[in-house]
């Protein structure tokens, strides 16, 4: 999600839309079992190959315009041209590196290298930082000015986001970046890619760190480079990660003491019992806060489904694996055809979480933001379902893995149903290939929307969960 401590606070995302075997099967015979088996395996098999292929089609939407490139993030449908967020393309790294083919770490290895060319070749600043997005092929913008340029402009920088703001600098982005270029250090042995996570370390440092008393990282800063005063639950939980991969990676013990900062911020947010705050529900095994505004009081609404799933990914602590429980009931939702302002065609359904609390009180009477439709409160965020799936099967408890197959069977459904005749790059996308980032409009909470519009991060996300890829275990 790369996350907001509040409703105001700003996100990559804030201008997007521009079970188990019952008795019966038990006694079935062994040979009747086993076809069923294969006949999953085989699917399941399918369903990620065409789930990698979309991601490949998204990378190579601008062959004319030079082969280094980053992927672009979502269809042409969703009105972002030819955007790439800085965090999806570090998603769409590990996933590549997930699937372990030739080509996909061929392709994760051209990312990363993206990556590094817009760290080296920033058209403003040399400290290591990354921008929220880039451009990746031409387009003409809503004012009808033209954006000719692919990701390399004409005079070698890296082409920045700026038609829709995208200029702004966020530690999750960062470290989702350091992430996924610690991954590929690890998996080729190339220096250059350690040394590209440790300069987006050191930029989290002097630019993220704080003195206030719940401790942690701040947000980020700016497109005009001010500093952004909240500070993510969710950003902290993926320095957890990066930092304790820079530890390992570098030896430095600096990094371990990194590390338990944004660690102790996160467990600061911990809600042990049933919240009390607006919206907060009643599920059992407690859950966390999304952050704070000012680095003092915590926020207490809304409260996210990623900052229960991904803090279980990267603090691998069963203390805390009960956040599972309170985003598998409190977020739960079913969409089909007759929820309010579905989109989903008659006979299908889905199943999975949305996004936070605040997305099951959405006013159903009102868009989402100017121009855009009136949300669904049933409306399933597929990333974040993602999220949940591989959780669970990191998790690993009773019910656990039945629970995540539920959750995979329903993404793969979507990847076959949703989304049909979108295109990138005004070129179709491969048939069945790649999963929306919503079944219908689906109101956050945090001022900004998801539509059924196919979505690199949300197809990075299930390759993760159905490879079984945990990509914040340090």
């Amino acid at each position: 999600m790369n996350g907001r401590p509040g409703t105001s606070g700003p996100s990559r995302r804030a201008l997007i839309g521009a079970a188990g075997l019952g008795a019966a099967a038990l006694t079935a015979a062994a040979s009747g079992v086993a076809h069923a088996a294969d006949s999953r395996t085989a699917s399941g098999s399918s369903a990620r190959r065409r789930g990698h292929t979309f991601l490949a089609a998204a990378m190579d939407a601008y062959p004319d315009h030079g082969t280094l490139s980053l992927t672009q993030s979502y269809a042409d449908q969703a009105n972002l041209f030819s955007t790439a967020f800085t965090y999806d393309n570090a998603l769409a790294i590990l996933a590549h590196l997930a699937v372990r083919t030739e080509d996909g770490e061929t392709r994760a290895v051209a990312l990363g290298d993206a990556l590094l060319y817009a760290q080296a070749n920033d058209p403003a600043y040399d400290d290591g930082r990354l921008r929220q997005a880039y451009n990746v092929g031409p387009y003409v913008f809503f004012d009808g000015v033209a954006q000719p340029d692919g990701f390399v402009r004409a005079d070698g920088t890296a082409n920045v986001g700026t038609q829709f703001g995208f200029t702004g600098t966020a530690v999750g982005d960062m470290a989702w970046a350091g992430i996924a270029l610690s991954a590929l250090a690890r998996r080729t042995g190339k220096r250059r890619f350690l040394d590209g996570a440790v300069r987006i370390g050191t930029w989290i440092e002097v630019n993220g760190g704080t003195d206030q008393p719940l401790g942690g990282y701040k947000f980020g800063v700016d497109g005009a480079n001010v500093k952004l005063p909240f500070s993510s639950t969710e950003h902290n939980t993926d320095l957890v990660c990066l930092f304790g991969r820079l530890a390992k990676l570098t030896g430095d013990p600096v990094w371990r003491e990194r590390r338990a900062r944004a660690r102790a911020f996160v467990e600061k947010m911990w809600e042990p019992a049933a919240g009390t705050g607006a919206g907060a529900g009643t599920g059992s095994g407690g859950f966390f806060y999304t952050g704070t505004n000012d680095g003092v009081t915590v926020n207490k609404f809304p409260i996210p489904e990623d900052t229960q799933t991904w803090t279980h990914l990267a603090l691998d602590s069963r203390r805390y694996s009960g956040s599972l429980d309170w985003a598998g009931a409190e977020l739960a939702v079913l969409d089909r055809s007759d929820r309010t302002n579905s989109t989903v065609p008659a006979g299908q359904s889905y199943e999975g979480a949305t996004f936070s609390s605040a997305s099951l009180v959405a006013n159903e009477d009102a868009p989402i933001a100017e121009f855009q439709p009136r949300p669904n409160r049933n409306g399933v965020w597929f990333e974040g379902t993602a999220h949940l799936a591989l959780a669970l099967r990191d998790r690993a408890g009773r019910g656990d893995e039945a629970r995540a197959h539920r959750l995979i069977a329903s993404i793969e459904r979507a990847q076959e149903l949703l989304g049909t005749g979108q295109t990138v790059g005004g070129r179709a996308l491969p048939e069945r290939a790649g999963v929306v980032s919503a079944t219908s409009p689906l109101d956050t909470g945090f001022g900004f929307g998801y539509y059924p519009y196919r979505h690199a991060g949300a197809t990075a996300w299930y390759l993760l969960a159905a490879t079984r890829t945990n990509p914040l275990r340090a």
